[in-house]
Parts: C-alpha cells; sequence; structure tokens
C-alpha cells in the first residue's frame, strides 16, 4: 500500500490513495474540484521509501476538494476567583475535506489511483463472502 507525506496549513499528514481527511482550510474552492499539493516530504510503499531534503522535487498527490467546514465548538472559560470576573468565549476552528486520488512520484509514474484500489477492495470482500 503506498503512501505519502504532505504538508499542508504548517502541519503533516500521512495519506494514503482514497483516503478522506482533514486538512486546514484553504481558499473558496468548489466541491469536487481537484487540488494538487506539492510540498511531498516522503513517499513510498512496504518495501521501499523515498525521503525529501526537506522535500521531494517533481512528486506531487492529486486530491478532489470535497467541502469547506467548521469543527465544533471549543469553549473558553477564564475565572479570576474573589474578583467576580468573569469570560466565556467559544472558537470553531475552520477545515476542509479531501479525498486523495493519486499519488505520483518525482518521475511522474502514478504510485497509487484511489479507483483502482476501491476495486480491488471490492474483489477482496466479494472473494471472502464467498467462502463463508
Amino acid at each position: 500500500m503506498s503512501f505519502a507525506i504532505i504538508q499542508t496549513g504548517g502541519k503533516q499528514y500521512k495519506v494514503k490513495a482514497g483516503e478522506i481527511i482533514k486538512v486546514e482550510k484553504f481558499g473558496n474552492n468548489k466541491p469536487n474540484s481537484t487540488v494538487e499539493f506539492k510540498e511531498i516530504l516522503a513517499y513510498g510503499d512496504d518495501k521501499n521509501i523515498e525521503v525529501g531534503l526537506p522535500t521531494v522535487q517533481g512528486a506531487k498527490v492529486e486530491a478532489e476538494f470535497l467541502k469547506n467546514s467548521k469543527n465544533r465548538t471549543v469553549l473558553i472559560f477564564k475565572k479570576r476567583r474573589r474578583k467576580n470576573s468573569r469570560r466565556k468565549n467559544g472558537h470553531r476552528q475552520q477545515y476542509a475535506l479531501i479525498r486523495v486520488k493519486k499519488i505520483m512520484s518525482k518521475d511522474g509514474k502514478v504510485l497509487s489511483e484511489a479507483g483502482k484500489i476501491d476495486k480491488i477492495n471490492k474483489e477482496k470482500k466479494t472473494e471472502t463472502g464467498k467462502n463463508k
């Protein structure tokens, strides 16, 4: 199973093809539009791995933008005792949902693709269902 480590929004994520992840909100993209991540720190599979210094030049991850949304409310409550001083505040962090489609190596070769993985998983499920 191929994976890649991408950097976006000041954070690093380990992603696989077909996976849906939450990342920091970026731009006002339209749903089902394509997003490319070019800051790839490393990629590989079970047998070998390619690590960049600090990034792998030419490697990229293609993803499908699903939606922008907000997380649940986090309450911030500050109280100073014996002074009748209180402050209550709330915060909802914005995020973007994306589905990883392709992981491409530095020479442009497709390491893994979401459509192929979905088909393989469905075939495995039907085979295990027949054996029972």
